[in-house]
């Protein structure tokens, strides 16, 4: 290396703030987790959650999802500096050196881990490690890279966080935590897919394998729609099966129709525009919806 390019880079990472680091984060990202794990927290129990299990179990998760934020920067940092919606992420810029950034993640993580396992239990501690695993290492690393189904597959990482807010309060796994986790990993599929079809041409240059780039915009649109319809039946299960009351009944339909609504205008429309407007009614759609399922558990209405 160039001695001015050693005074470039150096200066860089000089550069580098607390700002960079927590964007390495992903904050809005993990908040959105946090809320899910919040709610299977309050799901899994009639009383009030205890509030050890409530700051630590959220500190815990929040901290072992954010070391896989970090990770994910930098195993992706070269495909980030070829995409315009990432190129100025602090690796891929060069203000956060790789190292740096692992050393970051692995603090997070050790942090993360040890509040759950001592504070929680051990069960959430694995089961959220193994979550840090799924997403940074089987997606990140092999399957973003491997196959189009890449986000259906590792969605399921990323659907865990309710089953940890449950697993934190009773210490078991249960079939309703599931249903919350079958939730978000149906939703996962035509979120994202939204947001590749806005962001196609990116993608198809940095050479990942997104639904998009391998099989073109219309069959995607398509699969987002299709998606969002089994979506709209995976969160009818909850009702069903005696675990939610009207006031979830109506609110997710209503939040269910809104989606269908974005993903058929999606399907018909060739303004590229409307994806990213659908990617946004998602991060909505979901958000609500566990807020929904917080309301229908503290005020249960039966007709």
């Amino acid at each position: 290396m160039s001695k001015s390019v050693s005074v470039s880079v150096a200066a860089n990472q000089i550069q580098a703030s607390w700002h960079d680091y927590y964007e390495m984060t992903k904050p809005k990202v993990v908040l959105l987790l946090l809320l899910t794990a919040l709610v299977g927290m309050c799901l899994a129990t009639p009383a009030w959650v205890s509030w050890q299990v409530l700051v630590a179990g959220l500190l815990g998760i929040g901290m072992l999802s954010s070391s896989a934020a970090v990770i994910n920067h930098v195993v992706d940092h070269q495909i980030d500096s070829k995409m315009a919606r990432t190129v100025n992420r602090p690796v891929a810029k060069g203000k956060v050196s790789v190292t740096h950034a692992l050393i970051f993640a692995a603090l997070l993580a050790v942090a993360g881990y040890v509040l759950l396992e001592l504070y929680v239990n051990r069960l959430t501690a694995l089961l959220t490690l193994a979550s840090l695993v799924g997403y940074a290492v089987i997606y990140t690393m092999f399957l973003k890279r491997a196959t189009p189904q890449n986000i259906v597959i590792g969605g399921l990482a990323g659907a865990a966080p309710p089953l940890l807010g449950w697993t934190a309060v009773t210490g078991e796994i249960h079939a309703h935590a599931l249903l919350l986790v079958l939730i978000i990993f149906t939703w996962t599929p035509p979120h994202f897919w939204a947001l590749a079809i806005h962001r196609h041409k990116d993608y198809a240059r940095a050479k990942v394998p997104m639904l998009p780039v391998t099989h073109g915009l219309e069959f995607t649109k398509t699969s987002v729609l299709l998606y969002t319809v089994l979506l709209c039946l995976v969160c009818l299960l909850p009702y069903l099966t005696g675990m939610t009351a009207l006031i979830y009944l109506v609110g997710s339909s209503a939040l269910n129709a809104g989606f269908v609504y974005y993903a058929w205008k999606l399907k018909r429309s060739t303004d590229l525009k409307v994806a990213m407007k659908t990617f946004k009614y998602s991060i909505l759609h979901l958000m609500l919806l566990f807020i929904v399922l917080l309301v229908d558990h503290y005020i249960p209405v039966i007709l």
